[in-house]
């Protein structure tokens, strides 16, 4: 068998000239027979639309941050913060509302918006209501009408005061 001189100059000479077009070639060129990279059109109302959800996004990771932090923000600098970001969610939806066939917006993404909206403004209503949990009665209780206490008594030694104990006295002891 004899080796053939050829086939390494053919390879030698290929790989110069690949190397010699790169050279000429630009950054961000493609390469002879490459197809030129596709750049993505920016959507219609883009500028316009942008600076509206980064707010509601900045108002949200704010709400965020507040409810998970260690140190438990009070209710009403949550509420004050939910109210914030209502606002700016507020306002995307009616861009997008307003925006929708304009800029070639789904109506679906609008309609899924606007029930995201009503539920944060249920929540804004249920932080922010001024009542602290349920309603306490005012009034006196069924134990006071009833000339009873409330609790039983913590002296352990006191007679019918154990778990087991029954109106009729204690269930172990019959």
């Amino acid at each position: 068998m004899k080796p053939t001189r050829f086939p390494l100059a053919a390879v030698v000479t290929m790989g110069l000239t690949a190397s010699a077009a790169a050279q000429f070639l630009g950054p961000g060129m493609p390469m002879p027979g490459q197809m030129p990279p596709q750049r993505q059109q920016i959507p219609p109302c883009y500028r316009e639309f942008q600076p509206i959800k980064d707010e509601a996004e900045k108002r949200g990771l704010a709400v965020k941050a507040a409810t998970e932090k260690k140190d438990k923000a009070s209710r009403e600098e949550v509420c004050a913060l939910l109210k914030r970001y209502s606002e700016a969610e507020a306002k995307l939806v009616k861009f997008i509302k307003d925006n929708t066939t304009s800029c070639g917006i789904p109506p679906e993404a609008a309609a899924q918006m606007k029930a995201n909206h009503s539920r944060t403004l249920k929540t804004v209503q249920g932080v922010c209501s001024t009542a602290g949990g349920p309603a306490r009665p005012t009034g006196p209780g069924l134990s006071e009408a009833l000339g009873t206490t409330r609790g039983g008594t913590l002296d352990p030694l006191a007679p019918n005061s154990g778990t087991l104990d029954t109106l009729t006295g204690n269930v172990l002891s019959r």
